[in-house]
């Protein structure tokens, strides 16, 4: 029986490849994250910003190669590891997914502690490791539990989130009025409870991506979204729904679900979501300092976000937080491309 490292070679030496991927595959929450360990193009100096913009310009067939199908699916998502560009950094990380490239990404954050922790790649320290990203976003610190034999939970402190707009009203095509804040919590969103009936379950999927798509569709036409602190992050990301569910169970104050990029549906309950989601809740008054407020997914999994510290984010008053998740190892792969493969980039099918 071959070994992984001799089958790796039986591999390069059987076919005529002209890409090779070494990838780690996990789920947060039911949420997928393909981490992306080797055969990505050096990236040239600068921010994470700019290294984004830069993969984006030079290098996205690589991404469209292991998000869309046949070897990814419309709601896939994955990351990039880097070197640090920031003192007290351990990574630098770029996320992706079916449309491109996120601002920040929780349940990305969380995958990412466990994988570290739980292979080894970081000097590993009980009860808890200390692993720090350099995000587009900023910098983020996340702490993973560690027993001295596996990797547990990953909390995550967040950069500061605030709410731009409060009681934005729009209207849909097909569900009429809405109303609900813009808020950023590592990405910015639109905030808004379901219409009556339409409950936050996987057999109500379908309306709920067409109702969180027709939603920021609305918000993106009638407002402009401005970082008071960096312009690269100038974008609605997408609209948190949250209503009645019966996915969520006992003990969660909420069930919500995302929908974001090009109509991607998240499985988790959001980590940036449930960071916005904490700080709208505080800054509006409905959620104390340092009180927990547990956040379900249409799928039932959760996350707890608090609210940590304040601290103004230019005009905004803001609030900086930490979500705790859980992160499952699902598989390892080597993604290859054949030189005569029709598909070399991918195809999005919905």
């Amino acid at each position: 029986m071959l070994g992984a490292s001799a089958f790796a070679g039986t591999i390069t030496q059987m076919g005529d490849y002209i890409r090779q991927l070494h990838t780690v595959d996990l789920h947060t929450g039911g949420e997928p994250l393909r981490v992306v360990l080797s055969g990505l193009p050096p990236l040239p100096a600068g921010t994470m910003l700019e290294k984004r913009a830069w993969l984006r310009e030079r290098h996205d067939d690589v991404r469209r190669f292991l998000m869309l199908e046949p070897r990814g699916h419309a709601d896939m998502y994955g990351a990039y590891l880097f070197p640090p560009v920031t003192p007290g950094a351990d990574f630098g990380v770029v996320f992706l997914h079916n449309e491109g490239y996120s601002d920040m990404c929780g349940h990305g954050i969380i995958a990412l502690g466990k994988l570290l922790v739980e292979l080894g790649m970081v000097e590993r320290q009980a009860p808890r490791t200390r692993i720090a990203f350099d995000a587009p976003a900023g910098f983020i610190e996340a702490w993973v539990e560690w027993d001295g034999r596996r990797a547990g939970r990953t909390t995550f402190r967040n950069v500061p989130g605030f709410i731009y707009r409060r009681d934005v009203a729009v209207q849909t095509r097909d569900f009429g009025a809405i109303t609900g804040d813009i808020v950023f919590g590592g990405a910015f969103y639109y905030y808004f409870s379901a219409p009556d009936g339409l409950a936050i379950e996987p057999e109500n999927v379908r309306p709920l991506i067409e109702l969180g798509a027709q939603a920021k569709a609305a918000v993106v036409a009638q407002v402009k979204i401005r970082h008071p602190l960096e312009p690269g992050l100038n974008t609605l990301y997408g609209s948190i729904i949250d209503g009645p569910s019966n996915a969520a169970g006992a003990g969660a104050d909420q069930s919500n679900v995302c929908i974001f990029a090009d109509r991607e549906v998240d499985r988790s309950p959001t980590g940036t979501g449930s960071s916005g989601r904490a700080a709208q809740l505080f800054l509006r008054d409905r959620l104390g300092l340092g009180q927990p407020y547990v956040n379900a997914s249409i799928v039932g999994s959760r996350f707890e976000a608090r609210v940590v510290e304040t601290v103004p984010v230019g005009p905004f008053d803001g609030a900086i937080t930490e979500v705790t998740g859980d992160a499952h190892i699902m598989g390892f792969n080597q993604w290859v491309l054949e030189r005569d493969d029709p598909f070399p980039q991918g195809f999005f099918l919905r």
